[in-house]
């Protein structure tokens, strides 16, 4: 049942391959560049920029390098890894942090869209990750608002309070990049992480008109009780702009997201014999307790229950791991015979060289054989030690995608 559950979970990865993705959703066909239900002559600009920023940043650049060719006049990429382009410098920047290196190149941006007219077209890819990538912190420098948002991370707030938090202590985010570049045609190409497929949280919505306002962020600061590490860290907050002119010449796009690959793991679940199921795609909560819920429900015999999301790690301890691993060892000790729990990370990196992990009644046997404790590895927050040392780990390096997280039970023929 292991194999199967390998072989569904590798069907997703290769669903949101991004150059396979963005190949098969844009084109340039008689002087245009179609996509959607939309389509911009290429005649009309003068000249045509592409800027990619996130996981996906250098895939999805080389994806629109062989659709464009030649046509591309410049632009950047910002990844967490290099690559080799004709016309796009191509940059190495840092994550889940922001660092020196994401402000320089964030900067660089600016100055490009600041170079933009009403004569030229930018082609944007925002993808998961960006929210650190595109870093210019608002009256404060990087390494405060590194610590800032790390202590927020740690207090277990989820997606959308960090970004709205992010767009409210940037220069660049909730919408700004898209001031940067008014009056160019702006297309941004989206990829969303986020839980329910919110426009202005992906990567902290660059090229969106932000919905919330500084009144939204110190809720969510007075929430996690963050003003006096506000005052300590000299963090000041901004109000992202709301004047629609900025806004009238971006079309946004979202291309691809997590339920591209939900769909495909159901699809393969299906072809194997089991009764499959996507159970939601906006999976959020703390991680522990998210998991208990899940794997403690009473399932049919031979089926497959699929989420999508991404949930969050209430840091105690000093140990090393991340979400997905953090669920499947939360959910051992419930899990029953002829059960096996999935959990990994789309990008391929679940903070750390993993992408997550794969657990049954049988490794939690072989750790309890081993004196391993489960309890004790949650509460050192250390998931990682443990299925290093048990076995479980599931490894795909990094993906060049990033869709948010994959959740799946799968039961065999009997699982009572």
């Amino acid at each position: 049942m292991k194999r199967d559950a390998l072989e569904i979970l590798e069907t997703g990865y290769e669903a949101i391959m991004v150059e396979r993705l963005f190949k098969s959703k844009i084109e340039v066909r008689d002087g245009h560049i179609c996509f959607a239900d939309q389509k911009i002559c290429l005649n009309d600009y003068e000249r045509i920029f592409v800027i990619a920023i996130g996981k996906c940043a250098v895939s999805s650049a080389k994806a629109l390098e062989d659709i464009l060719g030649d046509k591309i006049t410049s632009g950047i990429v910002l990844d967490v890894k290099k690559d080799e382009f004709k016309n796009l410098l191509s940059e190495e920047g840092t994550h889940p942090f922001p660092s020196a290196k994401n402000v320089f190149v964030t900067e660089q941006i600016i100055e490009m869209l600041k170079q933009a007219t009403k004569k030229d077209l930018v082609l944007t890819v925002i993808s998961g990750g960006g929210s650190a990538l595109l870093c210019l912190p608002y009256k404060t420098d990087f390494q405060n608002q590194k610590e800032f948002i790390e202590e927020l991370m740690k207090k277990g707030a989820n997606i959308t309070e960090i970004n709205t938090v992010r767009k409210h202590t940037s220069s660049i985010k909730g919408g700004q990049f898209a001031e940067f570049a008014y009056p160019a045609k702006l297309v941004s190409f989206i990829l969303s992480d986020v839980p329910g497929d919110d426009l202005s949280v992906i990567a902290s919505g660059p090229t969106v008109m932000d919905k919330t306002t500084i009144k939204d962020a110190e809720d969510v600061l007075k929430k996690y009780d963050m003003q006096n590490s506000m005052r300590h860290l000299n963090i000041s907050l901004t109000e992202t702009p709301k004047k629609e002119k900025f806004f009238e010449n971006v079309t946004n796009i979202l291309l691809g997201s997590n339920m591209v690959g939900l769909e495909a793991m159901k699809r393969k679940a299906e072809d194997l014999g089991y009764d499959a199921y996507i159970e939601d795609n906006k999976l959020e909560g703390e991680v522990v307790s998210v998991s208990e819920k899940i794997v403690t429900k009473n399932y049919l015999p031979k089926s497959c229950h699929i989420w999508g999301g991404e949930t969050t790690v209430k840091v105690k301890g000093n140990g090393i791991g991340g979400r997905n691993q953090e669920f499947v060892l939360a959910s051992l000790p419930y899990i029953v015979p002829n059960m096996v729990v999935v959990a990994s990370a789309s990008d391929g990196w679940d903070n750390s060289d993993t992408a997550g992990a794969i657990g049954d009644k049988d490794l939690f046997k072989r750790a309890s054989d081993e004196g391993l404790e489960t309890e004790d590895f949650l509460k050192e927050n250390n998931s990682y030690e443990f299925f290093k040392k048990v076995g479980g780990h599931i490894n795909t390096g990094r993906t060049g995608a990033n869709v948010a997280d994959w959740y799946f039970v799968l039961t065999g023929e009997d699982s009572e």
